[in-house]
C-alpha cells in the first residue's frame, strides 16, 4: 500500500465510537413521537446517512416539514448528550499522532456537525492538529456527494491521487468513488468486509493500526 500526502477520515465509526450516543438521541426522538417499535441496531445501520435520511428510513416518514422538525431534536439532544457518550477508538490517538509525526496531512470529513466533532477532538488534541475538517455543516449536498472531499483536497491544495480516504460504510466507499480519490475501508462499524469490497478500494482493515505498523499485515488485508 503507497504512502499518501493525505488521510482523511470518516468519523462516527472509523475515529470514534459514538454509538451510544446516537443511540440515545434517536430513540429519545423516535419514542417521543411513538415509534417504539425501531430497535438498536436498526438505529445503527443508518450511521453515517444524514439525519433526515436516518428518520425517514426508521419511520418511513417522507413528508420533509415532519423529518426537519425530527432533525432539529436531535441535534438538541445531541448538544446534551453526544459528546459525554462518544470515545476515540483504542488506536485512533496513536494513529493519528504517528501520521502526523511523519509529516502527512490529516483530515475529517462527516456528515456529523464540525463544531460536535471539534468538541471531541479539542479535548485529546492541541489546535490546529487536524489539518481540515469538514461537518455536514459546511457542504450543501452531503455524502455521498463528493463536495466535502473535493473541498478539502482544494484547501489542503493536495492532487487527488495523493489523498485516501478512510471509513466505515458503504456511503463512504461511494463519497470517495465520486470523488475519484482512493478509500480504504474499516470495519469498525455495522458495514460488512463484503459491502465495502463491492466498491473500489485499496484494502479494508479490522482497524486503524496497519495505516502505521507491520507492512505485511497491510497486504493481507489488501485486495491488491
Amino acid at each position: 500500500m503507497k504512502s499518501y500526502q493525505a488521510y482523511l477520515f470518516d468519523f462516527d465509526y472509523t475515529l470514534a465510537d459514538s454509538s451510544k450516543g446516537i443511540v440515545m438521541c434517536y430513540r429519545n426522538v423516535l419514542e417521543r413521537h411513538g415509534f417504539h417499535q425501531v430497535d438498536d441496531l436498526s438505529i445503527k445501520r443508518t450511521i453515517g446517512k444524514t439525519l433526515v435520511d436516518s428518520f425517514s428510513i426508521m419511520t418511513g416518514i417522507t413528508d420533509a416539514d415532519t423529518l426537519e422538525t425530527f432533525r432539529k431534536e436531535y441535534v438538541k439532544e445531541a448538544d446534551q448528550h453526544m459528546t459525554a457518550n462518544t470515545v476515540l477508538f483504542p488506536e485512533t490517538e496513536e494513529v493519528l499522532r504517528a501520521l502526523k509525526a511523519n509529516g502527512t496531512r490529516i483530515g475529517i470529513i462527516s456528515t456529523k456537525y464540525r463544531y460536535r466533532i471539534m468538541e471531541l477532538m479539542g479535548k485529546i488534541f492541541p489546535e490546529g492538529f487536524i489539518d481540515i475538517i469538514v461537518g455536514g455543516e459546511d457542504v450543501k449536498e452531503a455524502k455521498p456527494s463528493p463536495e466535502g472531499l473535493l473541498q478539502a483536497a482544494s484547501r489542503l491544495n493536495c492532487p487527488k491521487e495523493q489523498i485516501l480516504y478512510l471509513g466505515d460504510s458503504t456511503v463512504d466507499a461511494e463519497t470517495a468513488q465520486n470523488a475519484g480519490v482512493d478509500f480504504a475501508g474499516i470495519l469498525h462499524g455495522m458495514t460488512t468486509r463484503e459491502e465495502l469490497a463491492a466498491y473500489p478500494h485499496t484494502a479494508i482493515f479490522p482497524d486503524l493500526l496497519p495505516l502505521i505498523k507491520n507492512r505485511k499485515y497491510i497486504r493481507f488485508f489488501s485486495d491488491k
